[in-house]
């Protein structure tokens, strides 16, 4: 009996039958991982870029017409109408606005205001209009889902309560005389 099994395990280990499957099977979750990661990582660059062009875009619009007092909700919606990736746009956008002087530095909070859902609504923090000739310096902060929020980069990411991840856009201008 001992000497039957012995030789079953022997040509058991001698057969090259499943060589291939087991490779594939090492090596598929590497790749579909990796795959995995792309997609996502190409959607968030996808979306930063969306969010830096339509905040740049807005900007502009903003330096261009003097005399205008833009508030928060004109300036988040324009932004919002820009871009095409900010899902939910009026409760994932958060802007921020304040004076800088250019002479007298002072530093900006790094951490940027940014909507967190299961915290109440907070009033906007700093949003100020510029005057003639000020340095403004406005930041926005999107959140959204990950695609794949457990898997490859997805499951890295720093993410909030919600699950959520944040993008940050930063821009500045000088208010043009009135």
């Amino acid at each position: 009996m001992i000497r039957r099994a012995a030789q079953s395990l022997r040509r058991f280990r001698e057969r090259e039958d499943g060589n291939s499957t087991v490779g594939f099977a090492i090596t598929i979750p590497a790749f579909l991982m990796i795959m995995m990661s792309t997609v996502e990582l190409g959607m968030i660059n996808l979306r930063h870029s969306q969010l830096e062009r339509a905040l740049d875009q807005t900007v502009r619009d903003i330096r261009l017409t003097t005399g205008s007092n833009p508030q928060h909700d004109d300036i988040r919606d324009s932004v919002c109408n820009l871009s095409g990736f900010i899902d939910e746009c009026t409760t994932s956008l958060r802007l921020e606005m304040v004076q800088v002087d250019p002479f007298n530095w002072a530093p900006i909070d790094p951490d940027p205001d940014c909507i967190n859902r299961i915290e109440d609504v907070q009033p906007v923090r700093n949003f100020v209009s510029g005057q003639s000739n000020e340095l403004m310096l406005i930041r926005a902060c999107m959140k959204f889902n990950p695609i794949f929020p457990t898997w490859g980069l997805g499951a890295d990411l720093s993410k909030d309560d919600d699950g959520r991840i944040s993008l940050i856009a930063t821009s500045a201008f000088v208010q043009e005389p009135r």
